[in-house]
Parts: structure tokens; C-alpha cells; sequence
């Protein structure tokens, strides 16, 4: 007996090493078989975007401007989903599920003990009951749905970065007023409207019986919340194309650049709404105006985040000699600039502001740091991700229509959020554009305020935020109506860009550095043969001036201290702050006897720039008086400034001219001027 037991036991050990054996080439086979799924998921879009650009060239080459590249890359995405959808035989099955009815809640990780041996299992998301039966058993479909932190975290930071860093300053800061209000109140007031309609959309949902689930009051607000962020891509790039009005340009642009950072914080408030008691989807004050701080906190917070590391960006370029290593400076400005958002999403804030104010920090102070192989370099480099990251995820739009596999589409809800996002638009557009044309010197016309309507396109941001959470049934509701405004916005609304514009009479074709014909309340340029030209000019006559003391301070304080231009902060710092002011001038400051210039000085009022030739008395754009001559010196030192009430003293009546280095500008005064 004993002899057969010893027999036994190597003949045992031996089934079970080859056993163990067998599954460790199992598991190598499914570890090689997901590898393979991998690389051919990424191929597929790389192999889309590949087909977009050839596909864009053709379009170009036609001139065609019916259909925009975004336009297109979700139409291959389309036909890729559809075929990954049904032309793909089913690779993989469930087993039947296990029952945990004692437990209350869904865990994030689970670890499986099977005879044993232990297993870990990630949380992929709720399943709804009734489709339990009909999820789609194919691997391949699951690789190709990408976590949503990689559209946060990899593919949105060089989207709003660019937006940022190519800013065009002078357009922008001309029409600054206009642009904040569209993006903050305009922005708040579509989000409360649309929430409020489609909180009216779900209760009649819930009267005829097609609503399935929870759908609070709050889950309303974020759907405005997310679905106000526009991106007009298509519509700028054919504005971009045509070269419309540059005004208008501005104003559209600027929008949605801000409107998408105000968008992500007031969608960051809304989910921080938390009414206490027992009902948590009611109205409560003090829950009201906690998200309101909330609101403030994250949009300060992320603001000067932005800054701050846009500004330790342009010391460090400054005082190291990394411009001798191009190469290093372009990387090393890559790094920080991308950091920005990470660092603001793991301090709790928003990497969206905080990179799209990093960027316009960066173009502003440490643009002018970099050699100029540098310049071209980051410029080029994130143009480049830019076009790739916008391209790739509306490619996705596409896949997800059909790999996506939580879809809740909801005819009622669906038109319902189509009416409501118009009559939102409408009511921030209109009524703003009103109200601002009371302060304005140059209107938004209505064919600019139609225009401005008619480009609210949804895109990028409204996908990423509305992808990132699909856990309930109400987001899963969301996402999918989203995903259908913005594939309607982009073909139609995008491709009706070009007859829009003839239209409504909106000049095209025109110099992005020239200004509208000169009105009865602006004044015009003369050469000295006499002939009128529009130059930046009437930018220095527009802004307004909290803004011109904005960049007075800028050149005299921030310019020297954060870059190799303007005057020394010697000449304008007080003497006891001489230490301060030999750390932060650079050499080069004194070695230039001609003080370089931004590109963007051209619109604000500088003194030594102009000087005001009234009589016999010549006052400078700071309002000081004194000889014909201008009162700059050499080495950037500025006379002090008087009061305004001096200079409209010294202007009372008359006409009077501005002598700008041997260009003469005559202004016509009005008595109400």
C-alpha cells in the first residue's frame, strides 16, 4: 500500500506542474492576443487620420469648403464604428454573473479567489438589467473605447494650449469687453436656460412614460452646463480661409476660448451642489452659494496657477542660457507648458483654465525669451498637436456611435435639448450684444450678432466633458444626445458657413492687420503725402482704460523684469528699489539703444510713442505738455504722467494732430465726443 501512495504522488505532482504549465501558455496566448488587439486599435486611427489628411489636401486642392476636416474625420469614424459593429465576429463571451446582493455598493477593484488563486477585476461601469443579455461580446469593440482621462489629460491640454499661445492679442484685447461678457454671463445665463427647459423636457418624459430612470433637476444644469461649451472649429477655419472680418473673428473666437474654460467650472459647481437634509435635488441657498465660491475658488485658482507658471517659465528662459540649445528649450517649454494642467487637476483645480492662461502667459512674456529657431519650433510643434489631438477625437465621435455600448437615445430628449440649446444662444447673444452696443464706438452689427448665433457649434470640449462620466442613466442619456448635436452642428451648421456669410453682407478677403474705413467718431491716418490709411491706431483709440493702464504698467514693470524688452526697471522702478532693479534687467535691455517692441504695442496709448501737437503746446499720450519734441529718451526713461482731466483740459475744443515718427493723424472733435 505504502509502495502505491509513493507511486502516486510524482505521477499527482506531475499532472498538476503540466497543468500549471498549460496556463502560464494560456495566459501568455490571451497576454499576445491583447497586444495584438492594441497595436491594431491604434493602427486604426492612425490609419484615419492618416485618410483625413489626404482627404483634406483633396479638399483644398478643390477649394471645396462645404464640409470641414472635422466634418470628415467623423464621417470615417462613422464607417470604421460600423464596421467594427457588425463586420467583426464576436471574440469573447461573459460567464454567467456571480450575485453579491449583500453588498450595497460597487467596488473599484475586486480581487477573486478560484481555486486559490487570486484574481484582480477593475469596475468598467454600470450595465443596465434589460441589455444585460445583448452586450456586445467582442473584445475588439472594448479596445477601441478609450478611458475618458485620456481626452483630459492627453488630448485637451495641446487643444487649449494652442488656443492660447496663438492668440492674436491685438484683436482680442480690442474687443476684451464684449468677449468676457459673451463667455461669463452669456456662458451662465445659456446654462440656467437650457437646465431649466430640460428639466421641462424630462417631466413631460416622465408624464408619457419614456423615462427609465433618475433624471434630477441638477443633472438638467450639467447637461446646459457641458453642452454650452461652442467650438466653433469649422466655422474659423473657413473665417481663417476667407479672411472675414477680423472684428468678427475676434469676437467669436475669443468666446469660445473662454466659454469652454467657464463652461468646465460651472460644470465642476453644479456636481459640487450638495443640499443637506434628506432630499439632496432640491433648492437650498446655502448650497447655492457654496457653488458659487466653488465657482470663483477653481476659476481664480486655476487663473493664477496658469500665470504663475507661465511667468517661472519666462524667468527661467530668461536668466539660463538655453537659448544657445535650442533643442533643450523647445523641450523644456513643452514639459512646463504641459505640466500646467496636470499640476492644476491634482490640486483639485481646472487644467483647462489654467493651460489656456499659461499659453496666453507664455506667447506674452517667455515667447520673447526663446532663440528664434525655438519661436518656430513651438509654434510649429504645437500647431502640429493641436491638429492631431481635434482630429482624433471627432474620429472617436464617429467610432462611438456605434462602439460605445451605453447608449440611451431618447427621441423627446433628443429635440428637446435641439430647441433648448437655440433658445439659449438666442438669449445670451441678443440681449448682450444689445446691452453692449449701448458702450461700444464701433456696434456689433445684426448681421454679426446673426452670425454669432448661427456658429454656436458644440465639439471637442462638450464630448470630453459629457464622455467623462457615463456611470448613470441620466449621463449615459446625455452623452449620446450630445454626441448627435454635435455631429448635426458640424455637417450642416459648419457646411452652411460660406452662404451664411454672403448672406449677411460680411466683408471677406480682408488684411488681418487692417481696420474697417474710418467713421465720423474715429479718426484717420495720414501719410504725409496725405493719403488716409486705417491703422492700429483706432485700437489705441478703442481700448478702454483700465486697459491702457494695464499696459502701461506691463511695459514699464512686467516686460523688463520677465524679458529682454522695454526700458530698464531702473528708469522706472523708485531708486530704493535699485537691488530689485539690477537682478531683473537684463544686459540686453542696455545694450539695445532701440527698445524692442511687442507685437501687439501698437494698441495702447504709450507715452514717448505719440505726441499731441495742439497751438503752440505739445502734450505726450501720458498727458504731460511741453516742447514739439517727443520726451522719450534714449535710454527709455518716460516723463510723469498728469491727470486726464489735464489733457481733455488742453484738448477742450478744436482740431488737433498726433505726430507718430513722421506720421500724421488728424482727429475731428465732437462737442459730445
Amino acid at each position: 500500500m505504502c509502495r502505491l501512495v509513493w507511486l502516486l504522488v510524482p505521477w499527482i505532482a506531475g499532472i498538476s506542474a503540466e497543468d500549471s504549465a498549460m496556463e502560464e501558455i494560456a495566459t501568455e496566448k490571451e497576454a499576445e492576443e491583447s497586444h495584438r488587439q492594441d497595436s491594431v486599435s491604434l493602427l486604426t486611427f492612425i490609419l484615419l487620420l492618416t485618410l483625413t489628411i489626404l482627404t483634406i489636401w483633396l479638399f483644398k486642392h478643390r477649394r471645396a469648403r462645404f464640409l470641414h476636416e472635422t466634418g470628415l474625420a467623423m464621417i470615417y469614424g462613422l464607417i470604421v464604428g460600423v464596421i467594427l459593429r457588425y463586420g467583426t465576429p464576436s471574440s469573447s463571451s461573459y460567464d454567467k454573473p456571480i450575485s453579491c446582493t449583500q453588498e450595497q455598493r460597487a467596488f473599484t477593484t475586486l480581487l477573486v479567489n478560484v481555486s486559490g488563486k487570486f484574481f484582480e477585476y477593475t469596475l468598467k461601469g454600470e450595465i443596465i438589467p434589460e441589455k444585460i443579455h445583448n452586450m456586445e461580446q467582442n473584445d475588439m469593440l472594448r479596445k477601441v473605447t478609450f478611458d475618458p482621462e485620456v481626452f483630459f489629460n492627453i488630448l485637451l491640454p495641446p487643444i487649449i494650449f494652442h488656443a492660447g499661445y496663438s492668440l492674436k492679442k491685438r484683436h482680442f484685447f480690442r474687443n476684451i469687453g464684449s468677449i468676457l461678457a459673451y463667455a461669463f454671463f452669456g456662458t451662465a445665463l445659456s446654462c440656467f436656460i437650457i437646465g431649466n427647459l430640460m428639466y421641462g423636457v424630462v417631466k413631460l418624459m416622465k408624464l408619457v412614460g419614456q423615462l427609465d430612470g433618475k433624471f434630477y433637476y441638477t443633472d438638467c444644469l450639467f447637461f446646459g452646463a457641458i453642452i454650452s461649451a461652442t467650438d466653433p472649429v469649422t466655422v474659423l477655419a473657413i473665417f481663417n480661409d476667407l479672411r472675414a472680418d477680423v472684428d468678427l473673428y475676434a469676437l467669436l473666437f475669443g468666446e469660445s476660448v473662454l466659454n469652454d474654460a467657464v463652461a468646465i467650472v460651472l460644470s465642476s459647481s453644479i456636481v459640487a451642489y450638495q443640499p443637506t437634509g434628506e432630499n439632496t435635488h432640491t433648492f437650498d441657498a446655502s448650497a447655492f452659494f457654496k457653488s458659487v465660491g466653488v465657482f470663483v475658488g477653481i476659476f481664480s485658482g486655476s487663473f493664477a496657477m496658469g500665470v504663475c507658471t507661465g511667468i517661472s517659465t519666462a524667468l527661467v528662459t530668461k536668466f539660463t542660457k538655453l537659448h544657445c540649445f535650442p533643442l533643450l528649450e523647445t523641450a523644456l517649454f513643452f514639459l512646463l507648458s504641459w505640466s500646467t494642467f496636470l499640476l492644476a487637476e491634482a490640486c483639485g483645480f481646472t487644467g483647462v483654465v489654467a493651460v489656456l492662461f499659461c499659453g496666453i502667459t507664455q506667447a506674452h512674456y517667455s515667447y520673447n525669451n526663446l532663440s528664434s529657431e525655438s519661436r518656430n519650433r513651438t509654434k510649429q510643434l504645437f500647431e502640429v498637436l493641436h491638429f492631431l489631438a481635434e482630429n482624433f477625437i471627432f474620429s472617436y465621435m464617429g467610432l462611438a456611435l456605434f462602439t460605445f455600448q451605453k447608449h440611451v437615445f431618447s427621441p423627446v430628449f433628443i429635440v428637446g435639448a435641439f430647441l433648448a440649446i437655440f433658445v439659449g444662444r438666442a438669449a445670451h447673444i441678443y440681449p448682450l450684444s444689445f446691452f453692449l452696443n449701448l458702450g461700444r464706438r464701433h456696434k456689433i452689427g445684426w448681421n454679426f450678432q446673426h452670425m454669432l448665433m448661427f456658429s454656436g457649434l458644440r465639439g471637442a470640449m462638450a464630448f470630453a466633458l459629457s464622455i467623462r462620466d457615463t456611470a448613470t442613466y441620466s449621463h449615459q442619456m446625455m452623452f449620446s444626445t450630445t454626441l448627435l448635436i454635435v455631429f448635426f452642428t458640424v455637417w450642416f451648421i459648419g457646411g452652411g458657413t460660406t452662404p451664411m456669410l454672403s448672406w449677411l453682407n460680411i466683408r471677406v478677403g480682408v488684411d488681418p492687420d487692417q481696420d474697417p474705413a474710418p467713421t465720423n467718431d474715429s479718426f484717420q491716418v495720414l501719410h504725409a503725402d496725405g493719403t488716409s490709411i486705417n491703422g492700429g491706431s483706432r485700437t489705441k483709440q478703442e481700448s478702454a482704460w483700465v486697459f491702457r493702464l494695464w499696459y502701461n504698467f506691463d511695459h514699464n514693470y512686467l516686460k523688463p523684469m520677465l524679458t529682454h524688452s522695454g526700458p530698464p526697471l531702473s528708469t522706472t522702478l523708485p531708486s530704493w528699489c535699485g537691488l530689485i532693479a539690477r537682478c531683473f534687467t537684463s544686459p540686453q535691455v542696455y545694450d539695445n539703444v532701440e527698445q524692442l517692441r511687442e507685437d501687439d504695442a501698437d494698441f495702447i496709448l504709450n507715452d514717448g510713442d505719440l505726441t499731441l501737437t495742439y497751438g503752440d503746446t505739445t502734450i505726450t499720450a501720458n498727458g504731460s505738455s511741453g516742447s514739439h519734441t517727443a520726451t522719450t529718451s534714449l535710454d527709455g526713461r518716460r516723463t510723469k504722467m498728469s491727470s486726464e482731466e489735464a489733457l481733455e483740459h488742453e484738448l477742450a475744443g478744436g482740431d488737433y494732430e498726433i505726430t507718430n515718427r513722421g506720421t500724421r493723424l488728424v482727429f475731428p472733435l465732437e462737442e459730445n465726443a
